[in-house]
């Protein structure tokens, strides 16, 4: 047990891939409230999006998060877990590192995890916002085009997550594939804190003394409502994180983290930074609960457990 443990990269992979099924459609609303224009308050953004687009709309920019986030979220789940195993060996804790991880372990593998999704994670989630970005009312309001550049802006600037990934690389460089980093490291270290962390307390709460393990009710309650923790107290950031990664389809509208706050502040006031906060709690529930669900499952099957193990 002491050892690196290549089977929760396994589990975390399945888990990731659940989660983005679970969790897209939800997401494609939470990234237009956040960076587009005109869309109002949650349901009427849900509507709108329906209207113009069909169900398809909902799950615009899918197949690369699908393909990329269950492997990075493998890295998360795998990096997770084996640095706090090995926080505890290093401790002479492994016998009993079930039932008394320390919060300092915990925190200190949330944060090393957090600090490996965003490596991972920011090009993924670039490509992904690009791809749901790709709509007529966000270009029209937001950057004011012409007639003209609005009739040839029909056109997606994106025909896929290949093209997008090119057309990046040579208008912005390797350095593109990362706009937005340092929000999404602001974003991500305390998020994972306050996703791994309430995940296991509770999980220890919900579960009898008597049980070797939690159940997989357990899991699921627990693990949403860790991701809704984690995910509504990282709203803010996450605005942020969106308005300066879905910037530079057509223009630049932003200089860095502080000058995107300082615009965005300005002109919308304090509450754009809360925008899209009760999508991302509601969607957070689902998605995080698929996650460690998945996680939980595949890692018992691939263990051949009979009781579910909290990484």
């Amino acid at each position: 047990m002491g050892s690196f443990q290549l089977e929760d990269f396994a589990a975390g992979w399945i888990g990731g891939a659940a989660s983005v099924i679970v969790g897209h459609p939800l997401d494609t609303v939470k990234t237009r409230l956040q960076a587009g224009v005109g869309y109002g308050n949650t349901l009427s953004c849900i509507r709108t999006v329906y209207r113009r687009e069909s169900v398809f709309g909902f799950f615009k920019g899918m197949s690369f998060p699908l393909a990329s986030i269950a492997v990075y979220n493998s890295v998360v789940f795998g990096v997770f877990s084996n640095t706090q195993r090995f926080l505890s060996q290093h401790h002479g804790r492994e016998s009993e590192a079930s039932r008394s991880r320390t919060l300092s372990d915990l925190l200190l593998a949330s944060m090393v995890a957090g600090v490996v999704s965003v490596g991972l994670g920011a090009p993924v989630d670039l490509i992904k916002i690009r791809l749901q970005m790709q709509t007529q009312p966000f270009r029209e309001a937001t950057l004011g085009l012409k007639p003209g550049a609005v009739a040839l802006g029909k056109q997606p600037v994106y025909q896929g997550p290949v093209h997008c990934i090119a057309t990046i690389v040579r208008t912005e460089g390797l350095a593109g594939m990362y706009r937005g980093v340092s929000a999404m490291l602001l974003r991500d270290v305390p998020g994972y804190c306050l996703y791994f962390i309430p995940y296991v307390f509770l999980n220890e709460w919900i579960t009898p003394e008597a049980c070797t393990g939690p159940s997989p009710c357990a899991v699921w309650l627990a693990g949403g409502m860790a991701g809704a923790i984690s995910w509504g107290t990282a709203t803010p950031m996450d605005v942020v994180k969106s308005r300066l990664q879905a910037d530079g389809v057509y223009l630049n509208k932003y200089k860095g983290v502080l000058d995107c706050i300082s615009q965005s502040y300005q002109k919308e006031g304090l509450k754009v930074f809360f925008r899209g906060i009760t999508v991302n709690t509601v969607r957070g529930f689902p998605m995080s609960a698929a996650m460690f669900l998945g996680y939980e499952l595949s890692l018992q099957a691939i263990r051949g457990d009979h009781t579910v193990t909290s990484p």
